[in-house]
């Protein structure tokens, strides 16, 4: 897809982060024998993604705001419009020498997500869509939701609370009701990539409680341009109020829904 000027600058920007990032990744295993040595080592590698995100994204778009993992919001000059970035979606795998982890870009404009890049650099798969233009991967290949159309076949994602997250009960009953349902579920650890697997077909649903809007901004659209419905946790909720997500195929979304509703 040809995409605007605004899609071209963020995944310059992506992949900018990504070299960054990679070159940090391969130093991981090595320092595993430290603990706290290694996750020092992460924090300055996700600090200096986004810095590198910050420079590019800013310096070419300088009044546009700003929503980062790390440095928090800064208001722009042009209030309608702002950067929402996660420089490393997926931290506990790139500490532990996992490649599953990307570099989350979207912009909002007027509170829509327009324009989206989640970027697995491990994989160099790039992740894009903007609104109204369908979602793609890499140069070409234009992203659509599976068609299964029976939950005893279809394969979803999910992230498990953990730490000082207080919605674990949920997410365990919710596992309890959706496993005999269905072919499985995978906790792969990174909400954007969760999104862009469901737009690839890889997944045929995603949901998780707790998320942050850096979180799943991005995979958000993607996931809506490649076809899938996407709402918060329970009926009638926005997600980008309540930072949960139920996203699913059309052909799966009401019996996914229904089992995940049900009290």
């Amino acid at each position: 897809m040809q995409g605007t000027a605004n899609l071209n600058i963020m995944m310059k920007a992506a992949r900018k982060a990504a070299r960054s990032l990679v070159k940090d990744f391969r130093e991981v295993e090595n320092l595993q024998v430290s603990m706290k040595g290694a996750g020092d080592f992460v924090t300055r590698a996700d600090l200096a993604s986004e810095a590198i995100l910050k420079e590019e994204l800013m310096g070419a778009r300088p009044t546009y705001g700003w929503l980062g993992e790390e440095s928090g919001e800064i208001a722009g000059e042009d209030p309608t419009r702002r950067w929402i970035v996660d420089p490393l979606d997926g931290t506990t795998n790139f500490l532990h020498g996992l490649p599953h982890w990307a570099i989350s870009i979207a912009l909002e404009h007027k509170g829509q997500i327009v324009s989206a890049v989640v970027y697995d650099a491990a994989k160099d798969e790039m992740f894009y869509a903007e609104k109204g233009s369908g979602a793609w991967l890499n140069d070409s290949k234009r992203l659509r939701v599976s068609g299964r159309r029976r939950m005893v076949e279809a394969l979803f994602a999910t992230g498990v609370p953990f730490g000082a997250k207080r919605t674990l009960p949920a997410t365990l009953k919710d596992l309890a009701r959706l496993m005999p349902e269905c072919a499985g579920v995978r906790r792969s650890g990174a909400a954007s990539l969760d999104l862009a697997y469901v737009a690839a077909g890889r997944f045929d649903g995603y949901w998780e409680r707790e998320l942050s809007l850096h979180d799943f901004a991005a995979g958000y659209l993607i996931a809506k341009e490649a076809g899938a419905i996407v709402e918060g946790v329970r009926e009638g909720q926005d997600p980008f109020e309540t930072k949960t997500i139920l996203c699913a195929n059309n052909d799966i979304f009401s019996s996914f829904a229904r089992v995940l509703r049900s009290e």
